[in-house]
């Protein structure tokens, strides 16, 4: 017999086609959720469980609590269906610089509101889990998000000017492995102790180390092969001593930030921070493949709408 389903999507268009139906949908889902095979229940972690075929649910034979596809992901207590969720996944995970809510409800169908919901829910399942410890030669470096100075009322204007360059603004921390994988967070704090705290759980004890002369840098030549470019005498390149990789991330950063995301509230930093890492870091797969590694990994990232207005 003539196999009728059609190929995996390859364009925006196939996609939105392929994932139109709702049993290929669940397939779909299903299959990278659990690739192996077994349903295990998101509650005990119960390999045996029943699949009620009339429902499309399961129920685990352990803890006899019945569950859905969407249970413990990100799809979670969400009434909005695959066919959506789905090319949701596929616009963000490919977007260069980001799709904002707005554009993202017109493109679905579905309200703004909706549409930020299901934007930050994606973005938590691009977050990194673990991840090995970059080595070789390693780049890092922090930068300063937040409102412009001609935006700023004069008294805030004021106190940026004399103050320092991340006054009133979000501080994100980054590293990356020439030829290898990026990192990077929001910190809390602009401390010598939280950085280099950051520095050691990211980077091989040993590696060769490039940043700038910052004074929270002093000291990580213990630990590594520690090399510095001075940029307050307009030194930017010394030989391979260098932190342009790193820079040049933060520059895609903030043309995403300042085109896309221009209402982003602070504490909502994190996960612009990861979405664009995520794209940065997978950008050698093609976009179906950047929407796979997205989708298979929404399982135990379920993020409630007050959750995330909390800022949690």
């Amino acid at each position: 017999m003539k196999n009728t389903t059609p190929k995996l999507p390859n364009s925006l268009v196939e996609a939105v086609r392929y994932f139109a139906d709702t049993e290929r949908c669940f397939e779909f889902v299903q299959s990278l959720r659990w690739a192996d095979g077994v349903a295990r229940c998101p509650r005990c972690d119960h390999d045996q469980t029943s699949f009620l075929t009339t429902r499309k649910i399961w129920k685990c034979k352990a803890c006899k609590r019945q569950f859905s596809i969407k249970v413990g992901t990100i799809f979670e207590d969400s009434p909005v269906g695959f066919d959506k969720w789905l090319p949701a996944i596929w616009l963000i995970a490919n977007s260069k610089n980001g799709i904002s809510s707005y554009e993202l409800a017109r493109s679905l169908g579905v309200t703004q509101k909706t549409a930020w919901f299901m934007n930050h829910r994606i973005r938590l399942a691009m977050a990194s889990g673990t991840f090995q410890k970059l080595s070789g030669t390693v780049e890092t470096d922090e930068t300063y998000v937040g409102g412009l100075g001609k935006n700023m009322h004069l008294a805030d204007r004021k106190r940026k000017i004399h103050g320092t360059g991340g006054t009133d603004k979000v501080a994100i921390h980054g590293a990356i492995e020439r030829g290898g994988p990026l990192v990077a967070t929001v910190l809390d704090t602009v401390s010598a102790r939280e950085i280099q705290s950051s520095i050691r759980d990211w980077v091989e004890s040993g590696a060769t180390l490039y940043t700038d002369q910052a004074r929270t840098y002093v000291g990580l030549g213990t630990d590594y092969n520690h090399h510095s470019v001075n940029h307050g005498t307009g030194e930017y390149v010394r030989g391979d001593v260098h932190t342009n990789s790193i820079e040049s991330f933060w520059n895609l950063y903030k043309r995403a930030w300042k085109g896309t995301y221009t209402h982003n509230a602070p504490k909502h930093t994190v996960r612009y921070v990861d979405e664009r890492t995520f794209s940065f870091n997978n950008r050698g797969l093609d976009d179906l493949g950047r929407m796979t590694a997205v989708t298979s990994a929404v399982a135990g990232r379920r993020l409630t709408y007050e959750a995330l207005k909390a800022g949690n």
